[in-house]
């Protein structure tokens, strides 16, 4: 694990060294993204090693003279890995070009340093050997990921969402704490290896309570309420790697928990599938109502999180059901959905990033007409866009195609299998179809059509820092669409370290179904390819002329004449009222010569609606009865631990 150390130190130095270097703000920021950089890429190769042989790497530190850091690296830990530092590595290169404000050079380079220490404890988390390394390592990520979110804290919003944030974080990790206190209580251990012995009631508790705390930070409903605030807070490349990769340490933490227990009964299954079909359905229903683009594709992480949670679901009742192929084709078809929601989704943030960067606004109302100028920013975000609709030939399809053939496998089952996994695969279709027709209001109103304000006019995509992310990621969702094979391999090696028990996996499945995706993908670029060789060929040499399309009657089309977002989706959004309420401001207009009026919707996330009036209310309630305790007066603190003291010797 020599290069995995040397790495993280080589990314800890990228961001520490230019705290000093902030009055350079050219040599500052070309200092971070260089080390920062450079660690990123030399822990990919060593991930890529990793996760290319046989056998787990492990190293331990001692802490504190009392505990053990552990650390061991198996191919599921590498695969997450693999994810972590592509994604960083092309996150810091195009914040080069993003963080463009020599005004704000300190703050830029405190931006950078927190950016380093959350790839370092991500890399930690999930390479975490015991209870006391795994809860370390977490508690960095979350608080320099608080860091990253308050960036602007000038702004009331971003503050709020960076307490939000906050908040969410620490009560998932009190969840977290709970559940590897259960486990220390009944195995005397701090090591996860007690944790299989564990009786079954209780086996039942701590998944539970793991998979709240997780669930907080992978975003699954309800506990996604923090996230549609802290993404748009973040620059956009720090939501590009929060949404890419952080929010999966949420679902590792349930794969590996799910591991260290042992206990493959139907019941885990069918949590992580309800979960993941819930998450998966509101995620893209509270997305269409969304009129900021960030936030959009926020709730878009709330989508996917439910794909992924639908594939381990239904590995989970493939191996309660003695199924290895659904267990494999489940299990896989998630984890590969980790690593393509990771590339796309950071290429549509990195795509917003340049939107907002160069337009000044992320109203989606307000733009239009983008791809006129902004050529490579408009392909490569339609890119990402067919990709997380999960159309072929793109990266999304596959793992949703793996999923789905794993809901079919268990289709054949008996019973309560048998409801499950209808309903998983009903749940991905209509999260599909959802999700495509989100996307097309994304890139219709976004890209196409006529400027709908000033602010998008005359706008260019000049960055070739962020351009070059951009198109690389693009390339990545092509390259795994068409060539599945070695990344779906590289998945079922992943999940082979869990050792989940159903025995020799069947690798000829998958790799027939792989090389069926190759060769319809090549012939569909090759007849692509073949059509865009003949327009070329027989418009050589002939005049192309440009005229307005058709104005159906009106000789003076403006742009109030085009869909807005909201048009586009009202249809959609009426059918799921009951669990999107819509308000909506719009005045009635009267009379013979009626002044300017207006309309605005707004969809109301029924889990932040409700949560806030049972729960967060409640709660403030309470504390604010006891503010009483805060007075100030040092020497009763003194007493409070004093006391505090002697009650814990009654229970050591």
């Amino acid at each position: 694990m020599d290069l995995f150390f040397i790495s993280l130190g080589i990314i800890l130095a990228g961001g520490f060294f230019p705290l000093f270097l902030k009055r350079q703000f050219l040599w500052m920021k070309a200092v971070s993204v260089f080390g920062i950089a450079t660690g990123c890429l030399l822990g990919l190769i060593d991930a890529g090693r990793h996760l290319a042989i046989s056998g787990n790497l492990y190293a331990s530190f001692d802490y504190l003279s009392a505990f053990s850091l552990f650390f061991t690296i198996d191919s599921l830990a590498a695969f997450f890995l693999v994810a972590i530092f592509f994604v960083s590595f092309l996150a810091v290169i195009y914040g080069f070009h993003y963080m463009d404000k020599p005004e704000k050079a300190a703050r830029t380079a405190v931006n950078f340093f927190f950016f380093s220490l959350l790839i370092i404890s991500m890399a930690l988390v999930v390479c975490a050997g015991n209870m006391i390394t795994f809860m370390l390592a977490w508690e960095i990520m979350s608080l320099s990921s608080f860091f990253l979110v308050i960036y602007d804290h000038q702004k009331p919003e971003n503050r709020m969402a960076g307490y939000l944030y906050f908040v969410f974080s620490h009560v998932g990790a009190m969840f977290i704490f709970s559940a590897f206190g259960l486990m220390y209580g009944f195995s005397g251990s701090f090591g996860f290896e007690g944790a299989a012995a564990l009786p079954e009631p209780v086996k039942l508790i701590v998944f539970v309570l793991a998979f709240i705390g997780f669930g907080s930070k992978a975003g699954v409903f309800p506990f996604h309420v923090w996230l549609p605030h802290a993404h748009p807070a973040a620059p956009s490349h720090i939501s590009a790697v929060m949404s890419g990769v952080m929010i999966k340490t949420g679902i590792y933490g349930i794969m590996r928990m799910y591991s260290v227990l042992g206990s493959h009964t139907m019941i885990f299954g069918e949590i992580v599938l309800v979960a993941g079909m819930v998450s998966g359905i509101l995620g893209v229903v509270y997305a269409l109502g969304q009129h900021d683009l960030k936030r959009l594709l926020a709730y878009h992480s709330v989508e996917n999180i439910g794909i992924i949670l639908i594939g381990l679901g239904l590995g989970m009742i493939g191996v309660a059901a003695g199924q290895p192929v659904m267990a494999v084709l489940g299990f896989a078809g998630g984890l590969l959905h980790v690593l393509n929601h990771s590339i796309f989704k950071s290429l549509l943030f990195m795509g917003a990033g340049m939107v907002i960067r160069k337009t000044g606004t992320s109203a989606i109302d307000a733009l239009g007409g983008l791809i006129k100028n902004m050529k490579i920013t408009g392909i490569t975000f339609l890119i990402g866009s067919l990709a997380i609709s999960g159309l072929p030939p793109f990266n999304g399809f596959v793992s949703e195609f793996f999923i789905y053939m794993g809901g079919f496998r268990g289709v054949a089952l008996d019973r309560t299998a048998f409801a499950f996994s209808l309903l998983g695969i009903i749940s991905l279709a209509v999260i599909g179809g959802l999700a495509l027709a989100c996307f097309s209001k994304v890139v219709g109103v976004v890209f196409q059509g006529e400027p709908r304000s000033v602010a998008a006019e005359n706008v260019d995509e000049k960055g070739p820092a962020m351009l070059f992310p951009m198109l690389v990621l693009a390339g990545a969702c092509i390259l795994i669409g068409v060539y599945p094979k070695i990344f779906i391999l590289m998945a079922v090696k992943g999940v082979a370290s869990l050792e989940l028990g159903y025995g020799r996996i069947p690798l000829d499945h998958f790799i027939e179904l792989t090389g069926n995706i190759t060769r319809a993908a090549s012939i569909f670029f090759g007849v692509f390819l073949l059509v865009l060789a003949l327009r070329t060929l027989l418009y050589r040499g002939k005049t192309i002329t440009r005229s307005g399309t058709w104005g159906c009657g009106f000789t003076q089309p403006t742009v109030k004449m085009q869909y807005t977002g909201s048009s586009y989706a009202a249809s959609i959004l009426e059918f799921f009222k009951p669990v999107a309420p819509l308000n909506e401001d719009h005045p009635a207009i009267q009379g013979r010569f009626p002044a300017k009026t207006h309309y605005h919707s707004h969809v109301h996330d029924i889990a932040e609606r409700y949560m806030g009036s049972i729960i967060v209310r409640p709660v403030q309630w309470v504390f604010d009865q006891l503010r009483w305790i805060q007075h100030g007066d040092i020497h009763l603190y003194i007493g409070y631990i004093l006391l505090a003291i002697v009650v814990l010797l009654f229970f050591v």
